[in-house]
C-alpha cells in the first residue's frame, strides 16, 4: 500500500467517523485493494474475498465512529479484515463438517491436502493445497506479522496451535516446493 493511501485516509477520518459518505467511499478506495488480497491469501480464492471484502466494509462502516485512532486506520482495518476471513474459515468448517460440501483438505490431520506425485509445483499451487486453517496461520505469521498469540486468540485456539501448524506447513511446503 502506497504512503498516499494512508495519508489520504486518515484526513478522512473525522469525517468518515461523522458518517459522511465521500470520507466512507476515500476510506474503502484506499484499503479496497489491499483487503481484498488478504482475504485472497487466507481463504485461497475470489469469491471468498469478495465475501471478506464486502464483511469487511460493512464491518467499518458501521465501527468507525468507534476507531479511537490509537493506531493507524489500515491496522484497524485489517484487523477486521483478519477477524471476518477467519469468521468465513469457522463458517465453511461448520457447512463441510455438516455434509455441505468442501475441499476434503480438513479431514488431514495436518490440515493439508493429500501428498500428490512428486512433480515439482510453484509456490501459488502449493499454497493452495493447504487447508484454509494452515494457510491462514502461514499467511498471518509469515507475512502479516502476526505472533502465535495473536493467531492463536484469533482463532480460538492457543499459541502452540498456531506454532504447531505453522512448523507442520513449512515442512510439507519444503517437500513440495524442493
Amino acid at each position: 500500500m502506497n504512503g498516499k493511501a494512508l495519508v489520504l485516509a486518515s484526513a478522512e477520518v473525522a469525517r468518515a467517523r461523522a458518517g459522511d459518505a465521500e470520507a466512507l467511499e476515500t476510506v474503502y478506495r484506499a484499503f479496497a485493494t489491499p483487503v481484498y488480497n488478504l482475504g485472497r491469501r487466507i481463504c485461497g480464492n475470489e469469491e471468498d474475498a469478495e465475501d471478506v471484502l464486502q464483511d469487511t466494509f460493512l464491518e467499518v462502516c458501521r465501527s468507525i465512529s468507534r476507531f479511537r485512532g490509537d493506531g493507524s486506520l489500515w491496522g484497524w482495518v485489517r484487523q477486521v479484515a483478519v477477524s471476518k476471513a477467519l469468521m468465513l474459515l469457522r463458517r465453511e468448517r461448520g457447512r463441510r463438517a455438516h455434509g455441505f460440501g468442501g475441499n476434503g483438505f480438513f479431514a488431514d490431520t495436518h490440515g493439508m491436502a493429500p501428498p500428490e506425485p512428486s512433480a515439482p509445483i510453484d509456490l501459488e499451487t502449493a499454497l493452495n493445497r493447504l487447508s484454509p486453517v494452515s494457510r491462514a496461520v502461514l499467511w498471518l505469521h509469515d507475512v502479516e506479522g502476526y505472533t502465535h498469540e495473536e493467531i492463536g486468540e484469533m482463532m480460538g485456539k492457543t499459541a502452540s496451535f498456531s506454532k504447531s501448524r505453522l512448523a507442520r506447513v513449512h515442512q510439507r511446503l519444503r517437500e513440495w516446493l524442493g
